[in-house]
């Protein structure tokens, strides 16, 4: 777990550079391949597919996670607006409410992305692993 922990870690720091989404894996699959060898990079895939989380919610969250989180962030800002403007301690709850839900949103999000990130890694090496005759 923690090897694979480090891996999403990497994806992460992939994800804070602005380029494509096949230059991050490109980048990555070069890092993951210096490390790994191919049961590990199976027994890690298989840890990963099981520990990424199926549904709805999740799947949404991963594709849109600034747009999920945008309501929360008006909703703080609202809140301090009208704290502040109308002078109601009562208001202050909103954004006590609302900036650590979308803190949570975003940091989610990020994760899933990481996660989604290192299994398609893991998907490309092992099609590298399969045919070698297909390298560029």
């Amino acid at each position: 777990m923690a090897k694979l922990e480090q891996l999403i870690q990497m994806a992460e720091d992939e994800l804070t550079e602005y380029s494509s989404d096949a230059r991050k894996i490109e980048k990555l699959r070069r890092k993951f391949a210096l490390g790994l060898n191919a049961r590990q990079i199976e027994a890690l895939k298989a840890e990963l597919i099981e520990d990424m989380p199926k549904g709805f919610f999740a799947s949404l969250i991963e594709d849109n996670r600034q747009s999920i989180a945008l309501p929360f962030w008006g909703i703080a800002g609202l809140g301090l607006l009208f704290g502040i403007s109308l002078r109601q301690p009562l208001d202050f709850i909103a954004p006590v409410i609302a900036i650590p839900a979308a803190i949570q949103v975003q940091r989610w999000g990020w994760q899933l992305e990481a996660k989604r990130l290192v299994l398609k890694t893991f998907e490309q090496l092992e099609e590298r692993m399969k045919n070698p005759e297909k390298i560029k």
